[in-house]
């Protein structure tokens, strides 16, 4: 493909998961007002944005072996945890923005344990073997998330466990 075609693709993806993640966020907020039909638009368009960006994403040939893709994730994660999310909590500090600090702390924290499942993935997979998670729990609050069981309380967040969804 192109060179500017691919830059435009990968844009356009970019654009089209962003619009996506808005959109989710836009509906919760229609949901608190109870503006229940509109939140069913957003959510409906938000699923459409999730075709156009995977078709933008297949189209740039981002889907590789599970072996590849769980390395991809391992560098994106390790990219969050090693460097962009340092760096961001460092500027909220030395701007005295503490909530934001906080926050991305709490999200350096997650990136981190998300690296290091990937790298269980990895292993795994290296061995020619599927990892062997017994069940999978997403903390709704931070995004933690735990192998096996659900924690009593999410080490990163203190959520409950009842905050947490299984996978």
């Amino acid at each position: 493909m192109a060179k500017m075609t691919d830059r435009f693709l990968g844009e356009a993806f970019a654009g089209e998961s962003q619009a996506h993640m808005r959109y989710l966020n836009f509906a919760k907020a229609a949901e608190k007002e109870g503006k229940t039909n509109v939140a069913r638009l957003f959510k409906a368009i938000s699923q459409a944005e999730v075709i156009h960006a995977s078709g933008h994403f297949k189209l740039l040939n981002g889907i590789g072996s599970t072996l590849d893709n769980v390395k991809s994730a391992w560098e994106g994660e390790n990219f969050e945890s090693e460097e962009m999310y340092p760096a961001y909590e460092a500027v909220a500090k030395e701007q005295s923005q503490d909530k934001a600090a906080k926050w991305i702390d709490m999200v350096l924290q997650v990136e981190k344990d998300h690296r290091s499942l990937y790298e269980k993935a990895r292993a795994a997979l290296e061995q020619n073997k599927d990892a062997d998670f017994k069940g999978i729990f997403l903390c709704s609050v931070c995004g933690y998330v735990a192998l096996d069981a659900a924690p009593d309380k999410c080490p990163v967040c203190g959520a409950p466990a009842s905050a947490f969804e299984k996978f």
